[in-house]
């Protein structure tokens, strides 16, 4: 089945460059080129913006900024055009924020958002803390402590820890609480020797 065009719209493309551009020529290139990428930019929206009651808001924001540069010229590549739009939107968003909650966006570093570093003195004292950290997992039992890092970062699950190390569930699931609690008591409070008492 052959596609008939937008009335207008071939017109539209086939006006040499610079030309005046109509409100029914920009009408007829948004019909035909911007709205059936919708589909495509809302899973664009949903994949790098978490927050699943503003993706409708995004979209139109999107569509109302396609429409108004089109009104002064309108793209040659309307797919790659949409979704540069989408991504600077979010990027616009994201630097209006004054706190940026950590699960406002999925990947910062694809939607190109520079970073600020870390001054000397947080950069020191995240230093500190991780000393301090390894410190703590040292002092714990070792069960513990394997069930922990497996746990907290490996990101394993409690059927795969248990495979991995040849315990029960069960086992790995009371090891995490007691291996936890004691991390925590040692990070945080007064300092204790927990390898006696495995």
């Amino acid at each position: 089945m052959v596609e008939t065009p937008e009335p207008g719209f071939e017109e539209a493309n086939l006006r040499p460059a610079g030309a005046v551009v109509t409100a029914s020529d920009v009408e007829a290139w948004f019909v035909h080129e911007v709205l059936p990428l919708e589909t495509a930019l809302m899973q664009f929206l949903r994949r790098n913006w978490r927050n699943e009651s503003e993706i409708a808001d995004l979209r139109q924001d999107v569509y109302v900024r396609v429409f108004e540069a089109a009104q002064k010229e309108i793209p040659e590549q309307p797919r790659h055009f949409v979704f540069t739009t989408a991504r600077n939107l979010l990027i616009d968003r994201v630097r209006k924020e004054s706190v940026v909650p950590i699960d406002a966006v999925t990947d910062l570093e694809a939607l190109g958002v520079a970073m600020e570093a870390p001054s000397q003195d947080r950069s020191i004292m995240a230093r500190e803390e991780l000393r301090k950290l390894q410190s703590a997992l040292d002092r714990l039992p070792q069960k513990y402590r394997d069930v922990v890092i497996l746990r907290r970062v490996e990101g394993l699950n409690g059927r795969q820890i248990a495979l991995r190390l040849g315990i029960s569930e069960s086992a790995v699931s009371k090891h995490i609480d007691a291996g936890m609690r004691a991390l925590a008591d040692l990070f945080y409070g007064e300092p204790t020797d927990l390898r006696r008492k495995s």
